[in-house]
């Protein structure tokens, strides 16, 4: 097995556009789960309304692309505002039911024939982002060293997605280390006294849950940018699921956690399917066994598999600075 081949793929997806994605929709994640306390289940959801806002408004109706992302920041903002006005004065579990819900809700109405005027249906639109790599500094060539490397392209759209992250990442520490931020801390803990000291804990909220959703929105155009194509089932609620994965790998409530849990997530994932390719290909596991069109289900199983021991040894995340074990020392020595 060529092993270097396997550490060139794990390396291209830890640095590339799909790792920036997750840190993204995860950075806004962390702010309204790790920070606020907000169960969202449908940053999917946000993704798709950034990444159709941006994409229908070139496309459909000729906008400029600067004047797209707007489009798909305000639907962002809009679809926050919809989710969060009717259910943030419940119980947080109804916000996680009403983003699920909402999510698949709007995945299913885009890829519908009634809307496919407008949505391009379930074919999507591909190859819309020209003006986008027209700007490219790098050209086409390729950067790196031997297989540690990128194309032109891949390389563009990466940095502008990792300085997006740095911006994201930037703006959540000095959100979360101003007065603002320790009222956001405080309502995760204990909303019910912060409500008593005359705090009005649903604004605070409804605010979060605007900053992270325009956070993935923002993921969701980078995702359509680095594929040059959108479509509904392309914002599955796998989505979901992987920022959270990422968030948990990284740390909840640390800043730096997202970006952490977004290289390792895509470091473990394109490791274990090069590796299992590479095992399969060089006979090491024969194809009765095991087959390459297996190879996408079982890396997934794989690397739920090092999760879950990740999260049983470093429950906390990756930045954590507690263990399962310290943390059960603490509350023994609380009790007593």
């Amino acid at each position: 097995m060529d092993l270097i081949a396997v550490l060139a793929d794990a390396v291209r997806a830890a640095v590339g556009p799909q790792a920036a994605v997750f840190a993204l929709a995860a950075v806004g994640l962390n702010l309204q789960f790790g920070y606020a306390g907000l169960m969202n289940f449908g940053q999917a959801g946000f993704m798709l309304v950034g990444g159709y806002g941006m994409t229908v408004s070139v496309t459909r109706y000729g906008a400029p692309l600067w004047l797209g992302v707007l489009i798909g920041l305000l639907m962002g903002f809009l679809l926050a505002l919809l989710l969060g006005v009717p259910t943030l004065r419940l119980r947080g579990d109804y916000l996680a039911i009403a983003t699920i819900a909402t999510a698949e809700i709007l995945r299913l109405l885009f890829r519908s024939e009634a809307a496919a005027p407008l949505t391009y249906g379930v074919f999507g639109v591909q190859q819309f982002a020209s003006g986008f790599y027209d700007l490219n500094p790098f050209g086409g060539g390729s950067y790196g060293i031997g297989r540690f490397s990128l194309s032109g392209g891949q390389l563009w759209i990466a940095l502008v997605g990792w300085l997006l992250v740095a911006a994201a990442v930037a703006l959540t520490a000095l959100l979360v280390s101003s007065p603002w931020g320790r009222v956001i801390r405080a309502i995760r803990n204990d909303e019910e006294v912060v409500r008593a000291l005359g705090k009005n804990t649903y604004a605070y909220k409804l605010q979060a849950l605007v900053l992270g959703g325009l956070m993935a929105s923002v993921a969701g155009m980078v995702l359509a940018l680095a594929s040059q194509a959108v479509t509904p089932d392309t914002y599955t609620a796998d989505l979901s699921f992987y920022a959270f994965a990422v968030l948990l790998l990284g740390g909840v409530g640390r800043v730096l956690g997202p970006v952490v849990g977004a290289v390792l997530f895509w470091l473990l994932l394109a490791a274990s399917d090069s590796l299992l390719r590479q095992a399969i290909t060089s006979g090491v596991i024969s194809d009765e066994l095991l087959s390459t069109s297996d190879v996408g289900p079982i890396r997934l199983a794989l690397v739920g598999i090092a999760l879950i021991l990740f999260m049983y040894f470093r429950a906390g995340g990756l930045l954590s600075r507690r263990t399962p074990k310290a943390a059960a020392t603490a509350k023994a020595e609380v009790a007593a």
